[in-house]
């Protein structure tokens, strides 16, 4: 803005209080330019989940399920692709709940993408590119809906992680009780515990 487009603030709109403050905008609002406009995201989250179609299924996959075939840095190079739409989502201004939502979306395709073939074809059928730019587009334009869906998604994730470690320890639990009791006969109570 120039100098000459600013105004001046007189003496009696200062002594009243009429004085406005100036527009904040956030930094983030002007990062990345054309580059992380709606069409190349599109393109790019195209490109990397759905561009190449198998002949008479309805199966489609990109180059992030190519990339996931080879062993080992396959899902590491497709997330860190997919990182593209999430930094886009950060630099126009998504929610963090949101952006959250969209790392977890590139985290369980990167993990559950390392086990070989299955993990192959979760990769194909998540379509974690895809879904980001779909929050993306969404969370720009209604932020307040899909901010709540992200914190309902990140709170069920979360149990059932905690569910993950939690069973599998209460099941040791359970298998360390039944050989101390049949191997020395010791008679351990969980509810006495509590």
């Amino acid at each position: 803005m120039s100098k000459s487009a600013v105004r001046q603030v007189s003496d009696e709109e200062r002594a009243m209080g009429i004085v406005a403050k100036p527009e904040v905008i956030s930094p983030r609002a002007r990062r990345g330019g054309k580059m992380f406009d709606d069409e190349n995201l599109d393109i790019l989250s195209h490109l990397l989940d759905d561009f190449i179609k198998v002949p008479g299924l309805p199966i489609r996959f990109g180059l992030d399920g190519i990339m996931g075939a080879v062993p080992g840095i396959g899902d590491v190079l497709g997330g860190i692709a997919s990182c593209i739409i999430i930094v886009a989502a950060w630099s126009r201004g998504v929610s963090y709940p949101t952006l959250l939502r969209m790392i977890a979306n590139v985290g369980i395709e990167v993990v559950v993408g390392a086990i070989p073939v299955i993990g192959d074809a979760f990769d194909i059928a998540w379509r974690a590119n895809r879904r980001n730019y779909a929050l993306l587009t969404g969370s720009l334009y209604e932020p307040r809906k899909y901010t709540i869906q992200s914190w309902v998604f990140l709170i069920v994730l979360c149990v059932l992680l905690m569910a993950l470690v939690l069973l599998p320890m209460l099941l040791m639990a359970w298998l360390a009780t039944g050989a101390l009791h049949s191997l020395f006969g010791v008679r351990v109570n969980f509810h006495s515990w509590l």
